[in-house]
């Protein structure tokens, strides 16, 4: 019936969010990405697939803070899809991440911020050139991964509001002297993580816009959710100060049931956020729309997010990023 592609597979959200396609979505072809395939994690995606042996999955490690990486196995899926021998692309999920709140920040081998490429730049890549392998003919959808943490003034953890700058170079090229004792990496971290969740939601909007306008794309529609405060993430104890990890142990993990019920039912686990992020992927959820929602809700994002300008400069630069030629974007 199609594919379905997975960045992140093994992730908190990723696990989940495979068994729920394995479920719900047999017909589909899963190619999933991992950053690691010796890696505990991706044994416990490997679990999960045991139990649907009639499944059509795939697994491949793809470093996504190497673009040569990312375009060679982009040309890769790209002509298996034109061969046949995997069908086409009926949706991506945009899931995989990374942040750093306890260090300077960390440049890539291509010279980018590794937290803004993992989470953006890989991504533009991945979609941009797999646009063409798409069904044309059927309903396709592109899932990324926002939060709230992109719209200044939401996040009890910001410090620095997140922006995105005049000179955009900024967001790529972030650095902090390691002997300034007085830099405080968490507010750093979280400002680059937050100014990439700003910037995804910005591309995608502007995503929409060349989709909209390209009669023989416009069949596919973009969706940037904010899945909630995933009290179980292990993000909250990857890179993270003792603060955060304790916060997590004793705090959000054993309230989360009863501050879900009587306060934010955006405190959830990434299993139940995981629901909603396959269900619109596959359509299922919202068949056609298009724009920002906080769970399954629409919902508005971040002004700067909107600004058609900012959209286009976003647009621009990201296909630089990206290594993706100019006469090739939709």
């Amino acid at each position: 019936m199609g594919a379905l592609l997975l960045t992140g597979a093994n992730s908190s959200v990723g696990l989940p969010a495979t068994e729920h396609l394995l479920k719900t979505s047999p017909e589909l072809t899963l190619i999933l990405t991992v950053r690691q395939l010796a890696d505990k994690n991706t044994s416990k995606l490997q679990d999960v697939i045991s139990k649907y042996p009639e499944a059509k999955t795939f697994i491949h490690q793809l470093d996504l803070t190497d673009l040569t990486a990312v375009h060679g196995f982009v040309n890769t899926i790209s002509s298996n899809v034109a061969s046949g021998e995997l069908p086409q692309i009926q949706a991506i999920i945009c899931n995989a991440m990374h942040w750093n709140l306890i260090s300077p920040p960390e440049l890539t081998g291509d010279g980018y911020d590794k937290t803004f490429q993992v989470g953006h730049i890989a991504h533009v890549a991945i979609v941009l050139l797999l646009l063409g392998s798409f069904n044309k003919s059927t309903p396709g959808r592109v899932v990324f991964m926002s939060s709230q943490n992109h719209y200044p003034g939401k996040s009890a953890m910001e410090k620095i509001p997140p922006k995105i700058p005049s000179d955009m170079s900024e967001l790529v090229y972030t650095t902090s002297p390691s002997s300034d004792t007085k830099i405080d990496y968490n507010a750093r971290g979280f400002e680059v993580y937050s100014n990439t969740k700003l910037v995804i939601t910005t591309w995608m909007h502007a995503l929409n816009t060349h989709l909209e306008k390209n009669p023989a794309l416009r069949k596919i529609t973009a969706i940037a959710i904010d899945p909630g405060v995933l009290c179980d993430s292990r993000a909250f104890t990857t890179n993270t100060p003792s603060s955060i990890i304790n916060m997590q142990r004793y705090l959000l993990r054993p309230l989360q049931p009863v501050y879900r019920l009587l306060v934010n039912k955006a405190f959830r686990t990434s299993a139940q956020a995981s629901v909603d992020v396959v269900e619109l992927a596959t359509n299922r959820a919202h068949p056609g729309a298009r724009g920002y929602f906080t769970l399954l809700d629409k919902d508005e994002s971040a002004p700067q997010s909107l600004d058609a300008e900012i959209q286009q400069r976003v647009w621009d630069q990201s296909a630089v990023w990206a290594n993706i030629a100019k006469d090739t974007l939709p």
